[in-house]
């Protein structure tokens, strides 16, 4: 039996193995996954949310182990890791509990009722950046809405997805929750498998990849794929929040974060004073090894995405950028803090999402050439927008599912996380998000 092995960034130092899940293995797992799900749909939503709270709990003497393996997997610091790994725990009863709400059924009328019914077999495939987290956002609906769940995590964090699941089976029935293991042979046979829905986060390239597949079985798509977030910042802007903003945003995680802020357009008449304070905050953050204190940036999760980000660090040199900080020329496992200007549209860092701690800024003379650079993408996860007097008139014309006004994206309570263009297709969180994991029914009579 094949082997997948997962290497710490750090020093490519092997952390663990689990076995690979073979193309000819997927068939019987969605059989097992169909068996499973049958008597789990008969459940009321109370007697799932009361069997995945308790699953959960599970859990909790595991969220070290969970957070370390977080860390030691994709490189980000432990104390990142532990939030990541003890809200996914934390939250679970509030979040079985706010998807059970909006799949309840709704009366129609006198005699009618709109239900939400299961679908059968939904595939997760998770990325590696938030391993835990984006797993989890979209496992818990699927299995709230009465189905069965086959997770196919990322290869570059295997064993924490494993630690995960074996951790919720302790109490799910047998076959309801399944792993399956590999690189992106394993993901294809899973979305042609004989399956009824697939949530996807990932790229652009992948998410068209997977929609192709799954059209002739007609599947259910939930996919984020993605950003390539801008910021405004007006002259009327709070700069020193927006260049802490900008810094936080553009670092965290490595700059590993779909909603990373990767393009800041700043009016000419501030950039100056800008450029100066994003220095100040920029030149704090420290680099280094997850379990180092006082660490604020981990090292890229793989040799290939660092590769990715020195190809736009070095097309942007070339196309004339400033590097006001950093260079275009970073060992392996790091990317140093980078603070670029003299952003242009034929930068690939204009063009592409970058996913590393690096903040690009180019300057606007007027407004409308700001959200017109905004918006000429074909990203449209997240858009931010510092200013005063016009900020919510210059939000209303960005083309994102979720914008930010002296804010980061993401609204509060029980927001939806959606993308707009190539950035989403379908989306998840909120009573609507959580009912796309359902069949909708009408019983009339």
């Amino acid at each position: 039996m094949s082997r997948l092995s997962s290497y710490d960034p750090y020093n490519q130092e092997v952390v663990g193995d689990v076995a690979i899940t073979e193309a000819s293995e997927i068939a019987p797992m969605v059989a097992q996954a169909r068996l499973a799900q049958t008597p789990w749909a008969a459940l009321s939503l109370a007697a799932r949310q009361q069997q995945l709270t308790l699953a959960y709990q599970q859990l909790v003497p595991l969220q070290d182990k969970l957070a370390r393996l977080i860390s030691r997997e994709m490189g980000k610091d432990l104390r990142r890791a532990s939030y990541e790994a003890g809200g996914t725990i934390q939250s679970a009863a509030y979040f079985t509990q706010e998807i059970a709400a909006a799949l309840a059924p709704e009366p129609l009328g006198r005699h009618g009722e709109l239900q939400y019914r299961p679908l059968g077999v939904v595939a997760v495939i998770s990325p590696w950046n938030y391993p835990l987290a984006m797993a989890n956002n979209l496992l818990v609906p699927a299995l709230m809405a009465g189905n069965a769940v086959i997770l196919k995590p990322s290869e570059q964090t295997p064993l924490v997805a494993e630690e995960f699941v074996n951790g919720l089976n302790r109490v799910l029935p047998p076959g309801l929750l399944q792993i399956a293991h590999g690189d992106e042979t394993t993901g294809q046979a899973l979305v042609q498998a004989d399956i009824n829905m697939i949530a996807f986060t990932g790229s652009i390239e992948a998410g068209k990849h997977i929609m192709a597949n799954a059209a002739s079985g007609l599947k259910r798509l939930v996919m984020e794929l993605g950003g390539n977030d801008p910021m405004i910042v007006m002259a009327d802007a709070d700069l020193d929040a927006a260049a802490r903003f900008a810094v936080a945003s553009a670092f965290e995680n490595a700059g590993q974060m779909c909603t990373s802020t990767e393009r800041i357009y700043v009016d000419a008449r501030i950039a100056a004073e800008f450029e100066s304070k994003v220095l100040t905050y920029a030149r704090q953050y420290q680099v280094g090894p997850w379990d180092q204190a006082r660490v604020n940036i981990g090292p890229l999760a793989n040799p290939a995405q660092h590769q990715q980000v020195l190809r736009q660090l070095k097309d942007a040199r070339a196309k004339g950028a400033r590097f006001l900080l950093g260079s275009d020329d970073y060992p392996l496992p790091f990317i140093q803090p980078t603070v670029i200007s003299g952003l242009s549209r034929e930068m690939l860092l204009e063009q592409d999402e970058t996913f590393g701690p690096v903040v690009v800024i180019a300057h606007f003379e007027h407004i409308e050439q700001a959200i017109q650079r905004a918006n000429d993408s074909r990203y449209g996860l997240g858009a931010v927008v510092f200013g005063r007097a016009t900020a919510n008139q210059v939000a209303q014309q960005l083309d994102a599912g979720m914008i930010g006004i002296n804010q980061g994206v993401g609204g509060s309570g029980d927001a939806p996380w959606v993308g707009a263009k190539q950035s989403g297709f379908g989306f998840h969180g909120s009573a609507a998000g959580h009912r796309q994991f359902a069949q909708v029914r009408v019983i009339s009579g």
